[in-house]
C-alpha cells in the first residue's frame, strides 16, 4: 500500500502487532488474528472503562481463538457476509465462489448466527451485522438466518440489540453503557 501510505500523514500511522496491545488516546486496542486471504488480517477489540467492543470482519471460519477475542464484549461489529443459497445462484464466477465460501474466505449468516448465540453467554448485548456481500446477501435475509439461530439456541431473539451496518450510508451510533 506504499501508494495509500504516503497520502497519510507520518503522525497519523500507527504500526502494531497482531496479539499485542497498543493505545490511542485513552483507548487500549488488541488486534487479533482473523483467517482470510490477505496479509496479517486482524479483528480489533477496544476497551475503556472496563467497557469493551470487537469488531471482527473478513473471517474465512470462526475459530477459538476470534472466540476467545470477542468474548466479554458488549457489542461487536461481526462479519455476516453470504448466505450459501444466494451465493450459489449469484453471477461471480466459480472460483470467486469457492474463495467467499472456503476457510479464509466470509463468514456466512448462518455462522455468524451461531457465533452470537455462542458470545451471548459473555455479556454481549449489541450485534450490528457488516460487510454484507451486494451480489450473495440481503440485509432481511441476514438478520431472519441470525434471528433463527438465536432461537434455535433458546434464545429470545429480543436479548440482543441486532442491526445491520448501511452499505450505503453511515450507520446508527452505537451506546455502549
Amino acid at each position: 500500500m506504499p501508494k495509500q501510505k504516503d497520502k497519510i500523514s507520518e503522525k497519523n500511522i500507527n504500526l502494531f502487532t497482531i496479539e499485542e496491545k497498543f493505545e490511542i488516546n485513552d483507548l487500549q486496542i488488541k488486534p487479533f488474528a482473523i483467517p482470510h486471504d490477505a496479509v496479517n488480517p486482524c479483528g480489533f477489540s477496544i476497551f475503556k472503562d472496563d467497557k469493551k467492543i470487537s469488531i471482527a470482519t473478513d473471517i474465512g471460519h470462526m475459530t477459538n481463538g476470534i472466540l476467545k477475542n470477542l468474548d466479554g464484549s458488549e457489542f461487536i461489529l461481526l462479519e455476516s457476509n453470504y448466505d450459501p443459497r444466494v451465493l450459489m445462484y449469484s453471477r461471480y464466477p466459480y472460483l470467486l465462489k469457492t474463495r467467499i465460501a472456503g476457510p479464509t474466505g466470509h463468514l456466512s449468516n448462518e455462522a455468524a448466527g451461531k457465533t452470537i448465540s455462542c458470545l451471548l453467554r459473555s455479556g454481549l448485548k449489541q450485534v450490528m451485522l457488516g460487510h454484507l456481500s451486494k451480489e450473495s446477501n440481503f440485509p432481511e435475509l441476514a438478520y431472519k438466518t441470525v434471528v433463527e439461530q438465536l432461537i434455535s439456541n433458546n434464545y429470545n431473539e429480543n436479548s440482543l440489540l441486532l442491526s445491520i451496518a448501511s452499505r450505503d450510508t453511515i450507520s446508527k451510533e452505537v451506546a455502549v453503557q
